[in-house]
């Protein structure tokens, strides 16, 4: 899953997106409203958080203005000004999420998690594919009951795989969700990260789940 940070401190910015990567989400971030709200109408980021008072656009007119372009990303505002109004005004703006600072850093985490759980009753805490479980709030995966050690850049594609199974994805499609804008499109990281998961995940093991769809991408689930 891919985040979005609209913030002008820079040392919070960089410590939510340092956070944020720890924690196995791609993340990005941004100083100004104008180019946030650019960067987040490009629609690969599932989450935006973002300051209201930004040194050129106000934050609530960031969320109006992507709500108007069409952008569904959800979108949690953080903001010192936490009044029972300005919570109001927020929400009213499209925002889906208000949250006041100072914060924990690990409730803004559950924050996001159950945005991202929002409309889609039937996720839970768990993805499943088969004997594959992968469990979203202890980052434990196991298949056929044996654990599974992956790193976080492995859990967030796996994840990302899990959430769109049977699907044909490209390696730009799983590039600008599970990298962050520094992506490259012609590097081999994706075929790198997709033979490391094989290796822990299909091999040993009858029916493959990761399979190569040739000169289109990955599709992830059990073949008919």
């Amino acid at each position: 899953m891919r985040i979005l940070v609209i913030e002008d401190n820079p040392k919070m910015a960089a410590g939510l997106v340092r956070g944020f990567r720890e924690h196995g989400f791609a993340a990005d971030s941004s100083g100004s409203g104008c180019e946030g709200e650019d960067l987040a109408a490009t629609g690969v980021y599932d989450v935006v958080v973002l300051d209201l008072m930004l040194p050129d656009r106000d934050g609530m007119e960031v969320c109006r203005n992507l709500r108007r372009r069409g952008v569904v990303s959800k979108v949690l505002m953080l903001t010192a000004l936490s009044s029972t109004e300005d919570t109001v005004h927020g929400l009213d703006a499209g925002a889906d999420d208000y949250l006041g600072k100072p914060f924990e850093f690990n409730v803004l985490l559950a924050r996001i998690r159950a945005l991202l759980r929002r409309g889609d009753a039937t996720e839970a805490r768990t993805l499943r594919c088969d004997d594959l479980e992968l469990d979203l709030y202890s980052r434990v995966a196991k298949r056929a009951d044996l654990q599974v050690d992956l790193s976080n850049k492995e859990f967030a594609l796996l994840e990302f795989l899990m959430r769109n199974p049977n699907r044909v994805l490209s390696r730009t499609q799983i590039g600008e969700k599970v990298w962050d804008m520094n992506f490259e499109p012609n590097s081999n990281v994706v075929d790198v990260y997709i033979s490391a998961l094989r290796r822990k995940l299909d091999r040993g093991f009858e029916k493959e789940l990761i399979h190569t769809v040739k000169g289109a991408g990955y599709r992830f689930g059990v073949l008919s």
